[in-house]
């Protein structure tokens, strides 16, 4: 799934944060109920505009980047 389909940013919804597209949920939402012990139905349940498949997309993205072989450039672009 296209990232650009599943996160969208506006400054004009809640500053800017990025959001999963089509409602006003922060995406790191989703990681700090995971930190902090929460289930990812939980969380769903906590966010009902948020569907299943879109936050294990956003996972999905997650664990692409943070596994990916060319680890430098992420180094590069967070620093």
């Amino acid at each position: 799934m296209d990232i650009k389909a599943l996160v969208t940013y506006d400054n004009d919804i809640l500053g800017g944060q990025q959001v999963f597209a089509g409602t006003r949920v922060p995406v790191e939402s989703l990681f700090d109920h995971l930190e902090a012990g929460v289930s990812l139905d939980e969380f769903l349940d906590d966010f009902p505009s948020v569907t299943k498949s879109q936050a294990v997309a956003v996972l999905d993205i997650a664990n692409k980047v943070m596994t990916s072989k060319n680890l430098q450039q992420l180094y590069a672009a967070v620093a």
